[in-house]
Order: structure tokens, then sequence, then C-alpha cells
């Protein structure tokens, strides 16, 4: 395996900071500390997972094809691919290269399904292992820097909170938001160390296999699982420490496990994984524009207008004006399209 290593003096490693994803725990929130303006008043613990030789990967994409996409983003002038079944995660300065030509941030992963940046970081879920993984750009190669361990069970879904610079990574399975911060300054390597600011709890959401929320006008809206059929509306409290369920949305049976909500123009636009009994054979993407709607399958249909059929489609990213939909169970795997007044159009399958 070819990977260049960097070697940095770090603090030392201390005691795990984060509790066991599987203790069922009863409060809404753990706040773990807050930082000032500079890293000397973090305790040591802020460093954990810090890697003492920080590594880059080196390797270029050893496969033709994308097994299980999940994900696409876009960070400087790379886009990323998450390609979960293969365990890795892709970056390429175009979408026109074959995908041998992409080079391999990580394949150290298993079955990722998202990453999210900062600008100077990027952070990437590790759903299986119940971890985060953090690079750090230096020149023009991704180090990676950190693992951040005990992240709940089964995190799925990674946002970087701009307004509030903040990561949020959703933990699916026991209805936790990690409220992940990085050092105002880097280590004595140039590195710099991601924390766990707080954990907030949706108690309801505990055992409901909810794969991503969407940030709307500073409201949380968090998906249906196939086990609770209903997407929920939530807020932080004033004092920062809780969620506040806002409203309720019964879904359909046939739609109940969804993937993503996101809204585009005068929609809410939904992709769907499986029916309450998670059969795939409903996966589909749907609009709706009132989400009250939903429990009367009063909602419109979508998946035909991309000229696909029998797979299933993931989450929808915008990248420099367009839209681009993960796809997996087919040979279409990754798919552009525009939006033009509540049209899908010029729509393309990129790989």
């Amino acid at each position: 395996m070819n990977r260049k290593r960097y070697i940095i003096n770090i603090f030392p490693i201390m005691i795990m900071l984060l509790f066991s994803a599987c203790a069922e725990k009863k409060e809404g929130k753990t706040i773990i500390w807050e930082q000032n303006q500079n890293n000397n008043d973090l305790p040591d613990s802020v460093y954990e997972g810090m890697l003492s030789e920080p590594v880059i990967n080196g390797q270029k994409n050893i496969y033709d094809t994308l097994n299980v996409a999940t994900y696409i983003t876009k960070v400087d002038e790379n886009y990323f691919i998450v390609d979960c079944y293969h365990n890795q995660i892709i970056y390429n300065k175009n979408l026109t290269d074959s995908l041998n030509q992409w080079n391999v941030l990580t394949n150290e992963v298993h079955y990722a399904h998202t990453i999210a940046s900062d600008g100077e970081m990027l952070l990437v879920d590790d759903t299986e292992n119940n971890r985060l993984l953090a690079f750090q750009k230096i020149q023009d190669d991704y180090v990676h820097t950190q693992t951040l361990e005990n992240i709940g069970m089964r995190p799925h879904f990674i946002q970087y909170d701009a307004k509030n610079e903040v990561f949020l990574a959703w933990s699916s399975i026991t209805g936790e938001m990690y409220f992940i911060k990085r050092a105002n300054a880097p280590n004595q390597g140039g590195y710099y160390p991601l924390y766990v600011e707080k954990i907030l709890k949706i108690d309801v959401l505990y055992g409901v296999y909810v794969r991503s929320f969407t940030i709307i006008e500073d409201a949380f809206y968090f998906v249906s699982g196939h086990n609770n059929q209903k997407i929920l509306k939530a807020v932080i409290n004033a004092s920062g420490d809780d969620f506040e369920i806002l409203a309720e949305y019964p879904v359909a049976d046939q739609i109940a496990g969804m993937v993503q909500l996101t809204k585009i123009g005068n929609y809410y636009y939904i992709t769907v994984s499986t029916d309450n009994q998670e059969n795939q054979d409903y996966a589909t993407i749907l609009r709706t524009d009132n989400l009250e709607k939903l429990a009367d399958e009063n909602y419109e249909e979508l998946y035909n207008q991309f000229g696909i059929s029998g797979g299933t489609p993931y989450y929808i990213t915008e990248i420099d004006g367009r839209y681009y939909m993960a796809h997996h169970r087919t040979n279409e795997n990754i798919i552009v399209f525009d939006m033009n007044e509540d049209r899908i159009e010029h729509v393309a399958v990129l790989y």
C-alpha cells in the first residue's frame, strides 16, 4: 500500500471523551466543553484521536464502476463521491475522467455515506464503525489527521452548518446529533483538532432508522424511518441544550423509509429507499408543496422523469447551481439535472 506519512508532535492521547453508542441516555443533551479564542483553555482530551503520524492515502481508484454511490459534493476544486460498498471515498477535479483516474481519499471506512467540509477540514462518516474520520488539505493532498470514535450508532449523515460554524453528525439509530467544532488554532504540527462540543438527543427517534436531516430556516427536518412513519420538525431551544419538536408529519406506508428531504423552489423533494416493510421495490423520488399531504398520498412521483428505473435515489446535493443525485442498484450512479421554474430539465447520467 503506497502511503505517505507525516510525523507531527501532538499532545498525549487522553481517555475517551464520548459515551458508548449502546448506552441508553435519558437526558436530552450532553455538553462537553466550550473554547475561547485560543486552544489554551481546551483540555488535553480535545486531542483524542489525533494521529501521531497523519496519513495520505496516495492511491488511485482501482474500480471502473461505483458500487452503491450515496453522495456527491464539491470542495474547493475537487468533486468527492462516496462509493459506499467499495468502502472508499474518491475525488477528482472534473466529472469527465473515467473513475479509475480518480484519487482515493480513504479506503479505511466501512459503508461511509456522506462527507462535509468547513473549508479547512473534511469530515467523513464511517457508518458501520461508529466513527468519523477527519482530513486536512496540505498542498494538493488530503491528510487523515484524526479519528473520532464512538459516534452513536451508525452515523449516517454529516453537514456543515456555516452559520453556526459547526459540523453536525447524525447517529441514525440513536436519535443523537453530535455537534463537532474545529479548534481555533492548530496543534504544533499545524493540524486542527476537532472535538465534540455537545450531543443533543431526540428520545422518540431512539431505535428508528433515520437516514438524514435537513435544515430549513433554522428548523431541523428529520426524515421518516420505516418504523416510525413520520417526518419530525424540530428546533434547538433557547438555551441550546435540547431539541424542541414543533411538528410531526405522518407519511403513507409506501414512502416510510425515506432517505432525504430537500427544499428546491416551491417543493419539498424526497428520496425514498423502502416502504414501511423495508421493501426496496418502493424506492422512488417524489415532491409535494405541503408535508401535511404525505399521509394522504397527495404527492407527485418523479422517478420516471429521470429516465431510469429499478434503482434507489439517494442523497441530492447542489453544486454550482446544478443538482446531483446519487443513485444505486442500477448502472446509473451519479445523475445531474437542472431545475427551471419547478421543472426538471437536462437530466444526464455521469457515472
